[in-house]
């Protein structure tokens, strides 16, 4: 069974979001030193030893833990290595592509829109024009918070942080529209139906009408026959 934990072997095998196993030698106000096996220390910042705010390093870390770290940049050069606590998301701002379209949690309501967690670290916006096709009172018609929502992405602004989201133009929202339109016939096919379903109807009459004619006649001329043979 394979460990979990990357094993580098020098500063130069690092790259970005690698997970590792270190130990802490030594913990300033700012944050700590870890030894993760390079020869050269990474640093954890104080803002990145958890997703919340730690006041003082000395009440979460002392020298001689065994922590948990990723790696978050890696200067080789300079032999610096910023490393972080906190476990890096899957995907990043810079990984989101136009019409890419991501499963998300709804995190807050707004009345202009909603925010939805896509696992990139930063929420997006999905605005009340861009949660449905039909009109839109309030967020809270469509979606609520801690719901799951499929969503798509329309632009990301990387220096901003921005991530504008939409949940129209989606595949299901045309599998559901070519579903309506067959099991609902529009008014025009109803009346063409009728009309056609009139025309049959009255094509049979007319053709019944006609086979009953010979008939007639022929029992007709006989009748006539026999009076003339009285």
């Amino acid at each position: 069974m394979t460990s979990e934990y990357e094993h580098p072997a020098s500063i130069d095998d690092l790259t970005p979001k690698m997970k590792l196993r270190g130990t802490v030698t030594r913990v300033e106000l700012a944050g700590a030193f870890v030894d993760i096996g390079v020869g050269r220390d990474g640093f954890v910042h104080i803002s990145e030893i958890s997703p919340e705010r730690v006041n003082r390093v000395a009440d979460v870390l002392s020298p001689g833990d065994e922590i948990t770290v990723w790696v978050k940049a890696v200067d080789a050069e300079r032999g610096r290595i910023s490393l972080t606590m906190i476990e890096p998301p899957a995907r990043t701002l810079a990984d989101l592509k136009p019409d890419m379209v991501l499963t998300g949690t709804v995190t807050k309501l707004m009345p202009y829109g909603a925010f939805v967690d896509i696992g990139v670290g930063r929420d997006g916006l999905v605005h009340i024009s861009e949660m449905s096709t039909g009109y839109v009172k309030h967020p809270s018609e469509v979606v609520e918070e801690g719901g799951e929502v499929l969503v798509r992405v329309i632009s990301v602004n990387q220096r901003k942080g921005q991530i504008q989201l939409s949940m129209k133009g989606l595949p299901t929202d045309e599998v559901e529209e070519e579903e309506d339109e067959e099991a609902l016939p529009t008014v025009m096919e109803l009346a063409l139906k009728e009309a056609v379903a009139g025309r049959k109807s009255k094509s049979k009459a007319r053709q019944k009408k006609h086979r009953r004619h010979p008939e007639r006649e022929e029992l007709d001329e006989i009748l006539s026959r026999t009076l003339r043979l009285r």
